[in-house]
């Protein structure tokens, strides 16, 4: 009998190879021990402090905290907007420049931002026609995406001619369409009346799971950043410190905007809030 006829019959009947191990993918963002120190006329102005966090493929990141605390600070810091003075940040396995160079992210700002002469079309085509992408392709992309946000029909309109939330989906399409890995978004809905806001919120939630986007969002609302995240991040005073990370994955995905008076989704929220209160108290 050969070796491995003999080291077969001394395998018991139930012997089964063990399971390959999963690999953890690389996260998006790793930022290790971030700080961002502005120098100003009246003295340095401390923005960031000791910042460490991970962010993995396909999580919805929340940023939560008093005003000035640096959650704007920090997107613009993964935009390559900002600079900070120390620590490390990696975007996508590389530094924020490069990241920006690739075009790894798309950003939605507080307001829309759309040009008042172009239609809402040519404003969602704009990164497109500035990346040389042609002309029937860009058709299709614009096509695609206002489908995606739910104005198609408005693509020959202009932006004064649609309200608000109409406005900021027709951003949120145009950082979209050229299909960047990571979405950034600055506290997209704060000036929307809060009916608006449920409704953006719940297309988002819906836009998210559609395209497994990663997403860092900023916003000053407990229960928007309970129902939208997998993770709410609560950040201190300046200087911005992480006070806690809050884990929102046991809502599971499928999330009617019913779920903000379940039990567990209270819970979350009131931890928020504690973390909140504990950022004022380490500040004192």
């Amino acid at each position: 009998m050969s070796r491995a006829g003999a080291l077969a019959l001394k395998q018991p009947p139930e012997f089964e190879p063990p399971a390959p191990r999963a690999v953890p993918a690389a996260p998006v963002i790793a930022a290790r021990g971030l700080s961002l120190t502005y120098t100003t006329a009246d003295g340095p102005v401390h923005a960031l402090a000791d910042v460490d966090l991970a962010v993995a493929p396909g999580e919805f990141v929340s940023f939560i905290g008093p005003s000035g605390c640096g959650k704007t600070t920090l997107l613009r810091c993964v935009a390559d907007l900002e600079q900070p003075t120390g620590g490390e940040l990696t975007v996508n396995g590389v530094g924020a420049e490069a990241a920006r160079l690739r075009r790894d992210y798309g950003f939605v700002f507080q307001a829309p931002a759309l040009y008042p002469w172009r239609t809402i079309a040519r404003n969602v085509a704009l990164p497109l026609e500035i990346f040389g992408v042609p002309r029937a392709e860009r058709r299709e992309r614009v096509a695609h995406f206002l489908d995606l946000v739910q104005l198609t029909g408005f693509a020959n309109k202009f932006p004064w001619q649609l309200s608000g939330g109409m406005q900021q989906r027709a951003s949120i399409a145009r950082a979209l369409c050229f299909d960047p890995k990571l979405l950034l978004m600055d506290e997209p809905f704060g000036a929307l009346d809060e009916i608006v806001r449920d409704h953006l919120n719940a297309q988002l939630l819906a836009l998210w799971r559609k395209t497994a986007k990663t997403v860092l969002f900023v916003t000053h609302s407990i229960p928007e950043a309970v129902y939208l995240s997998t993770r709410v991040v609560v950040m201190s005073p300046r200087p911005g410190r992480i006070i806690d990370i809050v884990d929102c994955t046991a809502l599971g995905r499928e999330r009617p905007l019913e779920i903000r008076e379940t039990p567990e989704f209270l819970r979350l929220g009131q931890r928020v809030r504690e973390g909140l209160r504990a950022g004022h108290a380490y500040d004192a």
